[in-house]
This record gives C-alpha cells, structure tokens and sequence, in this order.
C-alpha cells in the first residue's frame, strides 16, 4: 500500500541534521597536517541502540493506524473489482452509485493518510533532531579526541565525495561511543518485518562514499 506512513523518509531529514550542526561550537583546528573523518550520520543517529528502541516504539504507536489504512485501501480494491467485473450487469444509476463511493472512500482514504504523515512525521523528526543532537555531541568530542581537523557526511544526498577509505569511516566507533554513554541496551533481535512495514531498518554504513547525485 502507497498511503503509508514512511518514517525511514522522514528521519532522514537532512534539515534536521543541518540544524542539529549549526547549533554546536566550531573547534579549533589543532596544529600539523589536516586528519579526515567520514561518517554516515544519519545511519549512526537510526543505529544507536536508543534510536532503534525509539524507532521501534514510534513504528508500534502508529501500527493500529497503519494497520486502519490498509483495511480502507483493501475495501476500496475490492469494490474496484467488483464493479469492473459486476458494471455490465448493473443499471446507469447502480455503477454511478457504486462509482461515487468508491471515490468518497478514497477522498476518506487520503485524508486519513496525510493526517497520519503529518502527525507522524512531526514527532519523528523532533524525536530525530533531540537524538541526532546527542549523537553530534559524542562525534564532536571523538573527533577532537582523535586529531581529526575534518569530518563529512556521506549520508547526505549531495556530497562531494567520491572515495573513502573503510579506515576513515567513523560512523561504527560513533555509535558504539554513544551505546557507551547513553547506556541503553541493545534491543532484543526481532523476526523480519513483514511486507509493507513503514519502517525499515538503517543500511549499514558502506565502505565508499556514494557518488554526487
């Protein structure tokens, strides 16, 4: 089903990384040549063992409501079949009428969905942006902990970069520094997510960096 609350779009705002960023101090460069760092930012932020646990309990909140849609969307299939397969056999006024509700319920449709991805998508991006401000904290002070003058996000759908050596890349070290920090146990594995789920889980940060779009 289309009408879906996609959460794994949501929370990969690249505004909410930005604003996340710009609110911490710049750091002075230390002395000698320049060390760089990569880092899958946003992956980091969904992989932490509390953005998995807070991503799974957002996804169970709205599960009765993803669950609703679907229902409505089925209905509305099976009265298209229906009417595509009965419409010969109906009158002028029986098609028009079954016609007409078909399109009430998906007008009903629509706007239940959109109501569900404005809600949804307003309390995963603030959930987001409170732990993606966390996590820069634990990148900032690794960072200068390490020498590092430098670090970019691959993450972002326009970046520079086109080459990375898997030694630059931070993002596990960054996650496990924050799983230290904040304490919070790793979830429980979970069976695999059916067909359809809104949210699916965080792509494992890739050696290279991707190509500019």
């Amino acid at each position: 089903m289309k009408r879906t609350l996609a959460l794994a779009t949501l929370l990969a705002s690249g505004l909410v990384l930005g604003a996340a960023a710009q609110t911490q101090p710049t750091a002075a460069a230390p002395d000698g040549p320049a060390k760089i760092a990569v880092i899958a930012f946003q992956v980091a932020v969904a992989q932490t063992n509390e953005g998995q646990r807070n991503f799974a309990d957002l996804k169970k909140k709205y599960q009765p409501q993803e669950s609703q849609l679907k229902a409505q969307n089925d209905e509305i299939e099976n009265l298209t079949k229906q009417l595509q397969a009965q419409g010969a056999s109906l009158s002028d006024v029986a098609r028009a009428a079954q016609a007409r509700t078909i399109d009430e319920k998906k007008k009903k449709l629509d706007r239940d969905a959109e109501d569900l991805r404005t809600e949804g998508g307003q309390e995963a991006n603030e959930m987001y942006s409170t732990l993606a401000s966390k996590v820069y904290d634990v990148l900032a002070t690794y960072a200068q902990q390490q020498g590092y003058t430098l670090v970019l996000d691959v993450s972002q759908q326009q970046n520079p970069i086109l080459f990375a050596l898997p030694s630059t890349d931070i993002t596990k070290v960054v996650v496990e520094a924050y799983n230290q920090k904040s304490g919070v146990p790793a979830p429980p594995a979970q069976a695999a997510a059916p067909a359809g789920s809104a949210v699916k889980p965080a792509p494992k940060p890739a050696a290279k960096a991707p190509a500019t779009h």
